[in-house]
């Protein structure tokens, strides 16, 4: 995997300006949904769209991605717009003024968050998203795509016959029309080709306008403003632990957005840059009265196979939607339901990860576990529960997989007549292994001297460093002598009881043991 080429334009202007509005188009009913989840006006969604989307589109750590306001970060936002609402009641505030008083909090919230992701990226934490094992990440993106099918059935309450035509007709050009041409996004030719017939001949189904009125919002761009909380120190703690989450949450939802989409191009973009971009777009979005967010997977996805992998698309993707929505909002809302459902759909179906099912039979039972697990974590809790899950398990699996330390004993006569007992290790010693290691020994019953011999094994942690301290004490206080070999200089720089007593070889390694000194 080659590193990415940091272009503006892709492959085809064309294709980067065609991909980026039918993203524009599709964000739209997302944005709205997603502020109704965060209980805010669509417009606080809508703008975090273009805000968050423009920002990372420029400073983003991978040319083509698209962010905006998420399900995930919308779903820790319900618990903060709760706490708010009962704060601000408890004060005698009712009316717009509540309103105005919970996204105060909820910018807050952007501001803090975004200032906590900008911290990651220049502590360059970003790379830790490579400790998410390869199961986790399928089983992050199975689930994803079922959580994006399952989100649009609620469009189908009171759907006619039509509305599942169109559905249909829908997901038949996304698939199709590629095989035929490329010359033209598909979501682009539904949209435009289904909303004229629907318009056209007055068909009954579901219109965006339906879902909310946006020509209430035409004309009308973010404002420059403060969140009114923001030197409230009460206000501040109530909101740091909701900022945490939104930070931590938003950053692995975008690195694993990322990563997904490395695989598709081949190429590998910058995660500490993705973080500091995402941090710099949330703080953007807190001081003009947007939502937070973070990357957008479905929708990168949607850019991506529509030929939109350079930053034009994801400028022309933001820029597009605040258009959308303050000069072409009666268009918006004669744009049929059935046929965003119809993209989102074949968006699931390619987000899946279809190979896994035959993979899931060859590869490590621990492994499908944790495929399995974080699957069904992601689709009925979080995003985030759901990769912590995933990265917890791997880390216990592969801990308890390498909880083995060999040990070859023999004993050699020494020159005053005596005996030598020497123990040779083979493989990491680390607090998986301690245990095992400890059990190796007969202090009790060795000779007067022994040898331990670290040349095939290595010390990964300071909990094999202390086994080793502790072994060491042991032979010690039975008055015996231990000589310990091949022990790096950084190991011996801890112990206690070995660094007094026993005598070290010359020609010991000089690897680090994993732990700060």
């Amino acid at each position: 995997m080659t590193k990415y080429k940091d272009t503006i334009i892709g492959k085809s202007a064309k294709n980067e300006v065609l991909s980026g509005l039918v993203v524009a188009v599709a964000l739209v009913p997302e944005a709205i949904a997603f502020s109704f989840i965060a209980q805010v006006s669509p417009i606080v969604g809508l703008y975090a769209a273009f805000i968050l989307g423009i920002v990372t589109a420029i400073f983003g750590g991978k040319p083509g991605m698209i962010s905006g306001a998420t399900g995930a970060v919308a779903i820790v936002l319900v618990g903060l717009s709760i706490t708010a609402k009962d704060i601000l009641i408890s004060q005698g505030v009712v009316g717009d003024e509540l309103s105005y008083g919970i996204i105060a909090y909820i910018t807050y919230t952007a501001i803090i968050a975004g200032l906590i992701q900008i911290s990651i990226g220049l502590l360059k934490l970003g790379k830790f998203i490579r400790l998410v094992p390869q199961p986790a990440l399928h089983g992050f993106v199975n689930g994803l795509a079922v959580v994006i099918a399952v989100s649009q059935i609620k469009f189908l309450d009171e759907a006619s016959m039509m509305m599942y035509i169109i559905i249909a007709l829908t997901m038949a050009i996304m698939y199709l029309l590629p095989k035929w041409t490329k010359a033209v996004p598909p979501g682009l030719v539904a949209i435009v080709g289904f909303t004229a017939i629907v318009y056209i001949f007055k068909l009954d189904v579901s219109l965006v306008g339906d879902m909310t009125d946006l020509s209430k919002f035409a004309g009308v761009l973010p404002t420059f403003e403060l969140p009114s909380v923001l030197f409230s120190y009460d206000a501040f703690v109530v909101v740091l632990p909701y900022a945490i989450i939104v930070a931590l949450v938003g950053i692995i939802e975008s690195l694993l957005t990322l990563s997904v989409l490395d695989e598709i191009s081949n190429t590998r973009g910058s995660g500490n840059q993705e973080c500091i971009a995402q941090g710099a777009g949330n703080i953007t979005c807190g001081l003009f009265g947007a939502m937070p967010g973070c990357a957008m997977i479905g929708q990168s996805i949607i850019n991506y196979t529509s030929g939109g992998i350079g930053r034009l698309s994801s400028i022309v993707a933001a820029v597009g939607l605040i258009l959308l929505v303050v000069t072409l909002t009666d268009l918006l809302n004669i744009i049929p339901i059935a046929i965003l459902v119809g993209i989102m759909w074949m968006v699931a179906i390619g987000t899946f990860e279809w190979s896994s099912f035959s993979r899931i039979t060859k590869m490590p039972q621990s492994d499908a576990f944790v495929l399995v697990t974080v699957t069904i974590v992601t689709i009925f809790f979080d995003l985030a529960i759901a990769v912590i899950s995933g990265v917890i398990i791997s880390a216990l699996v592969f801990a308890w997989n390498h909880a083995k330390v060999t040990t070859h004993t023999h004993r050699e006569d020494t020159d005053d007549g005596g005996e030598v007992k020497i123990y040779e290790f083979d493989g990491p010693l680390f607090f998986g292994s301690v245990t095992a290691f400890l059990n190796e020994f007969d202090v009790q019953h060795d000779p007067k001297s022994v040898v331990l011999d670290f040349k095939n094994a290595r010390v990964m942690d300071i909990s094999g460093v202390e086994a080793i301290d502790a072994i060491t004490k042991k032979y010690i206080q039975e008055g015996k002598t231990v000589k310990i070999r091949h022990l790096s200089e950084e190991c011996k720089a801890i112990m206690h009881n070995a660094k007094q007593f026993c005598t070290f070889e010359e020609d010991d390694p000089k690897y680090k043991v994993a732990y700060d000194f």
